[in-house]
């Protein structure tokens, strides 16, 4: 188990320092949102297969981690992703952190529903420090319930800003 656990870390690693890589190599001409969104929908989609899939069958203790890990790694693109598209916009921030983010997105529009962020921002922050199987499977109903319907109205908003939804 905990060779499993220290392999899926190390790939989560490799994975990050991919996307580091790849943010890095931003050009000046193409805002900085668009390469944080090709990395969003690309987390966002690993979420919702990992979701779709407790439509199939009950996950297991270890793919209940790795969903509620999905879900931690995508709340952060998410809120960057908010951060530099508003940003890109010229909107000013005295203060960079998820909350403010997330209250300016809701300010200027971009979101609908700032509290369900900041709901998805607070269970985030939650299982980041707590093992409790019974919190695991609490904030995995609210993704299911909740946070993924959000996370999806996300991803078509910026499909919609970057012209690739038909």
């Amino acid at each position: 188990m905990l060779f499993r656990y220290g392999h899926m870390l190390f790939y989560i690693s490799k994975a990050l320092r991919t996307l580091k890589r790849e943010e890095s190599s931003v050009s000046d001409d193409t805002p900085r949102w668009r390469y944080r969104f090709e990395n969003y929908k690309r987390a966002f989609s690993l979420l919702r297969e990992a979701i779709e899939m407790m439509d199939e069958r009950e996950p297991s203790q270890l793919e209940k981690e790795g969903i509620v890990q999905r879900f931690e790694y995508t709340t952060e693109l998410a809120w960057n992703l908010m951060k530099d598209y508003l940003e890109s916009e010229n909107v000013a921030f005295k203060q960079v952190t998820p909350r403010v983010v997330i209250r300016k997105a809701f300010e200027t529009n971009l979101l609908e529903d700032g509290q369900t962020w900041m709901d998805a921002l607070d269970a985030r922050n939650k299982m980041s420090h707590n093992y409790d199987p019974k919190r695991f499977e609490a904030v995995i109903e609210e993704i299911r319930k909740d946070y993924l319907r959000a996370f999806d109205a996300l991803h078509t908003l910026f499909l919609d800003k970057s012209g690739e939804r038909p």
